[in-house]
């Protein structure tokens, strides 16, 4: 990319030393795909005079948005389990009929990696005409070994086929397939801890995940399954107190988690914990949306402890078919009542710690990789306040 200096943009760079931290009239120097200088546009240090100007029209610049929880990877949809919600069953008695995580499962082991890519583009395509940078993808639809390395596969071949960064984490411990109906020990026994194996040694997973509830693992089993992945050096995050308190998020925090999701049950003792350990707490408001739940995640305990809050839409084909981050920034902030600048942090600043980014994106720093989103709004409260309206100009990334 040619050396390049952005003039005549309001730069709302998501550092925490002012709201948003908003420059009205500030600029962006970036070289060699790195940010080498943000601040005011007046105060620009020699050294410029080679690099290409671009008059920004007064736009508003922000990091590119960063989805740091997706399923994005699946076959197939779960349209007819929205109509049996919609009559009154429950997220749980559709999983224990054999619906939920299940049926997609049943879709996606029946279909190549490439045409897993395929489905997905669209869906990926969507994110970034959004202005979405970077995105992380799970596995979890496959539960055996070579489905499971299947959809991370074609995770990674969507990041070819896309200017856009994809990180993967391996879930397969997401719920015990038919095949190991009560047998959910053997199933971490025979398919989830070898299978991390062959995908650390690919080089496959950024990060390993799982699923703490009554209807997929229990604590006892998802130490089993970090105790692994602490072994291989991978980093853990988890899905937690979605659906009641298990005590996940403490469990999550004592591996040292980059992050605990969900969280409408987190309870105390998980809040103290995630806020000692440093561990980013990932709300998703997409799902609590689609499930029409009515506990809320402790937000208020969350700031007050000082956990960093981070926000992502959970593409999923059951519980959050939601394929927009400006739509989940909206929900966290109509929803949970996070303030605007604290959802846009959400999906930004906030959403790459949650992926172990903190120092590379984020935020519009010098040193940084240059990941941004230029928008025609005035005030980045307007990426959180409108619905249903898109108003990106462009992305730059690197």
């Amino acid at each position: 990319m040619t050396p390049t200096l952005l003039t005549n943009l309001s730069l709302a760079a998501m550092t925490a030393d002012r709201p948003y931290g908003l420059i009205e009239d500030g600029a962006v120097a970036i070289h060699d795909g790195r940010i080498v200088y943000a601040g005011p546009g007046g105060d620009f240090e020699e050294g410029f005079d080679a690099f290409e100007t671009r008059d920004m029209g007064g736009r508003l610049v922000t990091p590119a948005l960063i989805d740091c929880h997706t399923h994005l990877i699946f076959a197939g949809n779960r349209a007819r389990e929205f109509e049996m919600r919609l009559d009154g069953a429950t997220y749980e008695e559709i999983a224990r009929a054999g619906g939920g995580i299940v049926s997609t499962v049943s879709a996606t082991r029946k279909v190549s990696q490439q045409e897993l890519a395929r489905q997905a583009l669209p869906r990926l395509d969507a994110m970034i005409a959004e202005g979405v940078g970077t995105v992380e993808i799970k596995s979890g639809y496959g539960l055996t070994v070579e489905d499971e390395l299947k959809m991370l596969r074609a995770a990674h071949e969507l990041g070819r086929l896309r200017h856009v960064r994809v990180k993967t984490s391996y879930l397969a411990a997401h719920a015990v397939p038919a095949e190991y109906k009560g047998r959910a020990d053997a199933y971490i026994d025979e398919v989830v801890l070898p299978g991390m194996e062959v995908g650390a040694e690919e080089g496959l997973i950024d990060a390993v995940d799982a699923f703490c509830e009554g209807i997929a693992f229990s604590p006892e089993q998802i130490s089993r399954v970090f105790d692994k992945a602490t072994a291989l050096g991978l980093p853990v995050k988890l899905h937690a107190e979605q659906l009641s308190d298990l005590g996940g998020a403490k469990l999550a925090a004592w591996y040292g988690a980059r992050s605990a999701d969900h969280l409408e049950y987190l309870g105390a003792e998980g809040v103290a914990a995630m806020a000692e350990a440093g561990t980013v707490a990932v709300l998703l408001p997409g799902a609590f949306y689609t499930l029409r739940e009515k506990q809320m995640p402790p937000v208020e305990a969350l700031r007050a402890a000082g956990v960093p809050i981070a926000v992502a839409t959970d593409c999923n084909p059951g519980s959050s078919p939601l394929a927009s981050p400006l739509l989940a920034m909206n929900m966290a902030a109509t929803l949970f009542r996070l303030t605007p600048e604290e959802a846009l942090a959400g999906l930004t600043r906030n959403a790459a710690r949650a992926l172990g980014l903190g120092e590379e994106i984020g935020t519009i720093e010098a040193g940084k990789r240059a990941e941004l989103a230029v928008w025609d709004a005035e005030h980045p409260a307007e990426l959180v306040y409108r619905i249903g309206f898109n108003a990106l100009s462009e992305r730059i990334v690197a």
